[in-house]
C-alpha cells in the first residue's frame, strides 16, 4: 500500500514528503494510521547523522494512531484500538526478562538500524530504492506504519491522540528517570539541567512524586518562566555566575538528586558538582558517540556521589505510560502544557520551532 512520509535524504537537510510502498506485514508487527507523532531531538541527531542510521529513511518515534491490522502472531491489539508507539525491544534478551528492556542487547539494531532485524525494511520509494524503516519500530513520520508490537502500547479511546505521541519517548524519558531511576523520596531536593520537553516532564514528575525544593536550570528565561508555573520552587540562568555554586546556596550543601537533560558534558559537569553528599546524577542527555566528561574524583570519594545513565525512563512503555496518562487525567501530570500542535506538511517548520527554543514539545498532526 502507499504511505506518505517525511524523508531524510541527506544529512542535516530538511525533510521532503514523499509518496512511499509500504510492504505487507510481518507476523509480530501492527499497521497504525498514525493521527500524530512528536518531534523529538533525537529525530534531529539521527537527521543530521550524528548517530548514523542508513539515509535515506523515514524517522519519527512518539507515533500516535489507530491500528488498522495486525499480523497472525500479535496478541495485544486489535484493529480499531488507540495506539502509542515507543521504543523497541526483543523481549528474549537477559536484560527483557529481568524488566529492564530499554537496556535491551539489541536495543540499537531494533532502534537505530534502519531495518527489520532480518535486514528487510519496509519502505520503498517510487524509484524502487530501499528507505530506512522501522526507526524505534516504527518510523512514524508517515500516515501508515508497520510497527513491531514490542513497541505498541494500547491506550484508552477517549484520550486525544494529537497529544499522546511524545509520551512514547520525549515525555517517558523525562518523567520516567524521575519515577523510575532516580525515585526521589518526597521531601527531598531535586534540580533538571535543561528545561525542555525532556526536563520539564522530569520536573512535572518530582512535583508529583512530593520533592521537596525543585530547581530548573537553563539559559532560556521563556523556558524558565515555564519551569516557575508548572512548580519549580527555584530557577537558576546558567548565563549568569556559577551554576554549582547558586545550587549549593539555595540548597545548603547541594541537591539531593540532578537530572542532566542538555546532552552537554560542560552542563553534566555543572550536575555533578551541585550534588549533596551521596547524591545522584542521572543523565538522559544524548551526546555523540565517544564524547567524554572530567570529573573531579579526588574528594569525590568522601562525598559519596553517584552517576546513573538512563535510556527511556528505565521504562517498560506498556505499564508506565497508562500510569502517566492516568495522572494527567488527575491533573498531577498537566503534560499538554508543553504540546503545540503542527500540520505534517509543516514538520520542518516543527523541527526548526524545536531547535530555536519556541516550542518545547513540537506534535505533528495527520489529516
Amino acid at each position: 500500500m502507499k504511505t506518505l512520509a517525511a524523508v531524510a535524504r541527506d544529512a542535516g537537510a530538511p525533510l521532503v514528503i514523499e509518496e512511499l510502498d509500504l510492504d505487507e506485514l510481518r507476523p509480530t508487527e501492527v499497521r497504525v494510521r498514525m493521527v500524530a507523532t512528536g518531534v523529538c531531538h533525537t529525530d534531529a541527531v539521527v537527521r543530521d547523522q550524528i548517530y548514523p542510521t542508513p539515509l535515506p529513511a523515514v524517522l519519527g518515534h512518539e507515533g500516535a494512531g489507530i491500528v488498522e491490522a495486525v499480523g497472525g502472531a500479535v496478541r495485544s491489539v486489535a484493529p480499531g484500538d488507540h495506539v502509542v508507539l515507543s521504543v523497541n525491544t526483543c523481549g528474549r534478551c537477559r536484560h527483557c526478562l529481568e524488566g529492564a528492556s530499554t537496556y535491551c542487547e539489541s536495543l540499537y539494531a531494533l532502534n537505530f538500524g534502519g531495518t527489520r532485524i532480518d535486514g528487510s525494511t519496509a519502505l520503498t520509494d517510487a524509484g524502487g530504492s530501499a528507505v530506512s524503516s522501522h526507526f524505534f519500530g516504527q518510523s512514524s513520520f508517515a500516515t501508515y506504519a508497520n510497527a513491531d508490537e514490542r513497541a505498541v502500547v494500547k491506550v484508552p479511546d477517549d484520550v486525544p491522540l494529537e497529544l499522546m505521541g511524545p509520551l512514547g519517548c520525549g515525555i517517558q524519558t523525562g518523567a520516567g528517570a524521575v519515577m523510575n531511576s532516580l525515585r526521589p523520596a518526597a521531601g527531598t531536593t531535586f534540580a533538571v539541567f535543561g528545561a525542555g520537553a525532556v526536563g520539564l516532564s522530569a520536573l512535572l514528575a518530582a512535583v508529583a512524586v512530593g520533592c521537596g525544593r525543585i530547581i530548573a536550570v537553563d539559559v532560556n528565561p521563556d523556558r524558565l518562566a515555564l519551569a516557575r508555573e508548572l512548580g519549580a520552587t527555584d530557577t537558576v540562568d546558567a548565563r549568569e555566575g556559577d551554576v554549582a555554586a547558586r545550587v549549593k546556596e539555595l540548597t545548603g550543601d547541594g541537591v539531593d538528586f540532578a537530572l542532566e537533560t542538555s546532552g552537554r558534558s560542560d552542563v553534566l559537569r555543572q550536575a555533578v558538582d551541585s550534588l549533596g553528599v551521596r547524591g545522584t546524577v542521572g543523565v538522559v542527555g544524548a551526546q555523540a558517540p565517544g564524547t567524554e566528561t572530567a570529573v573531579e574524583t579526588g574528594l569525590s570519594m568522601t562525598r559519596g556521589w553517584s552517576l546513573k545513565m538512563i535510556i527511556e525512563g528505565d521504562s517498560i512503555p506498556q505499564v508506565f505510560i497508562p500510569r502517566l496518562i492516568e495522572l494527567w487525567r488527575q491533573g498531577r501530570f498537566p503534560f499538554d502544557r508543553l504540546v503545540e500542535n503542527f500540520d505534517f506538511h509543516d514538520i520542518n517548520d516543527a523541527f526548526s520551532a524545536s531547535e530555536n527554543g519556541e516550542v518545547v514539545k513540537p506534535v505533528v498532526v495527520f489529516a
